[in-house]
Order: structure tokens, then C-alpha cells, then sequence
């Protein structure tokens, strides 16, 4: 079914003036028909032309207060297909080792996964010494494409020690590799180590989730070991930035 596109009510928003940037005006005002729920998640925007035409404002000016919406995680574009409403993000917890599946069908959405490569190869010196191993050493990558809902939300790179799951490259990767690991392998992460920082997303991410290259981002590089502190396995998540909410509940240590 194609996206439903709203019209917009130009009322001025309540405590805006004339006498401001006019692009956060009318920011201001899309802003607040998201809030209200006159534009639901995955509502497309009118075109640059048509709110051109509903507001009287310089195409210029109105692509300042859509780019403004797109950093806040309000809008997102879909390459030659225009701007949408962006849905709620997910919630994601780094202090637990559960996978995208599982964290995402628990927050009432619907997950999937692509494999896009799947390849046994040696380790640059920089992987290596991630894994404690000889540069060179053999080494699993995957590269997949994850979406909520249908929507590309990350693409990630993940590297996995063949030791631990020699023959991981045999299953169908499209579902939970947690699972597998822990089912096929018996691998159990007793630690993660979770690095994370605001990005623009390099064009092989981009490509993969269907947006220009340098659109913001979030980048989550996760390291997770076993009890005997061996590296299980390293991810790299580049993340669209409306997509995902971190949350941690830590006991305050004094």
C-alpha cells in the first residue's frame, strides 16, 4: 500500500513569533502535527512544492526546517521517494546479551534480517588483535541488513572466531545468530563491551539501508567474551539514528 501523504495545518504554533528564524517555525509547526498525531508513523510529507505552495515559505527556508526535523529522529527520506513520518525507535539495553530479535519482538515489533555476505577470511592485524590471534589467522564475517517493521533500520558486520563455531557459515543466518551460537555451540557471553557514538553513515551502510552516504547515524561497536574472557565475537552496528533509544539501569557505585 503506498505511504499516505497528510495535508498540514499552517496554524502558527502556540510561543512562536514572527520575529524568529522562520524555518524553525514552520519546524515548529510539523513538529507539533507529529506530536498531536495528525501525521502517524510512516505518514509521507507533502513535497518541498506542496508545502511551498500551503505556506508561502522559500523553498530554501523549508528544507532548513526538514533538515532540523530529520537530525531530532522526527523525519527520515527514503532515497528519490521523499520525507516520512519516522516510527517510534526501539529501546535497546547494551548491559544484555539478547539479539535484535528478541529485543525487538519484545517491544510489539516485528523483526528480520538479510544476509548480504557471508565469508571465511584472514584477519588484518587490527582484528587480530581484537581476537588475541596472528594476523592472517582465519576468521568468520558476516554482513547483514536488519529492519523493524519492514524498514532498513542497521547494517552491521559482525566477526566470529571459526574455533568457537566452525561450521557457522553452513546455517541460514537470516534469524538469530545469539541463538545459534548459544544452541549449535553451546557459546555463552558472560561480558559485552559496548562503544558507541553519533556518525555519519559511510557509503556501504548507507547503500545498504537506502540512504545517501553521510546521513547521521549511530555507530555501536560491540565486543562480547566469554566467563575465561575469549573473544566470542565483534560487531559492528551502524544504526539510522531515529531508529534506536539506548537505555542502561545501572546500581549507582560510590
Amino acid at each position: 500500500m503506498p505511504a499516505k501523504t497528510e495535508p498540514l495545518s499552517w496554524t502558527r504554533t502556540p510561543g512562536t513569533t514572527s520575529d524568529g528564524p522562520q524555518y524553525l517555525a514552520l519546524r515548529d509547526q510539523i513538529a507539533l502535527n507529529i506530536e498531536m498525531g495528525d501525521l502517524p508513523p510512516g505518514t509521507k510529507l507533502p513535497s518541498e512544492r506542496q508545502l511551498q505552495t500551503g505556506s508561502s515559505t522559500a523553498r530554501g527556508t523549508i528544507r532548513e526546517a526538514l533538515f532540523q526535523l530529520e537530525a531530532e529522529g522526527l523525519i527520515y527520506r527514503r532515497d528519490r521517494s521523499g520525507w516520512y513520518v519516522s516510527p517510534p525507535a526501539v529501546t535497546y539495553d547494551p548491559m544484555r546479551w539478547a539479539g535484535f530479535m528478541t529485543y525487538v519482538t519484545e517491544q510489539g515489533r516485528t523483526p528480520s534480517t538479510e544476509t548480504l555476505s557471508k565469508e571465511s577470511m584472514p584477519a588484518p592485524s587490527t582484528v587480530a588483535d581484537i581476537f588475541r590471534v596472528a594476523p592472517g589467522t582465519t576468521l568468520h564475517m558476516i554482513q547483514r541488513r536488519r529492519m523493524i517493521d519492514g524498514r532498513p533500520v542497521l547494517a552491521e558486520r559482525i566477526i566470529v572466531d571459526p574455533a568457537l563455531a566452525p561450521d557457522l557459515l553452513s546455517h541460514s543466518l537470516d534469524g538469530s545468530l545469539t541463538h545459534i551460537l548459544t544452541t549449535h555451540y553451546g557459546v555463552t557471553v558472560a561480558r559485552n563491551r559496548v562503544d558507541m557514538r553519533p556518525c555519519a553513515l559511510v557509503k556501504e551502510a548507507a547503500d545498504a539501508l537506502g540512504v545517501k552516504s553521510g546521513t547521521p547515524g549511530l555507530l555501536v561497536v560491540r565486543t562480547s567474551l566469554d566467563a575465561s574472557g575469549r573473544v566470542v565475537e565483534y560487531d559492528q552496528e551502524y544504526w539510522r539514528h531515529d531508529a534506536i533509544r539506548v537505555h542502561v539501569d545501572l546500581n549507582v557505585r560510590t
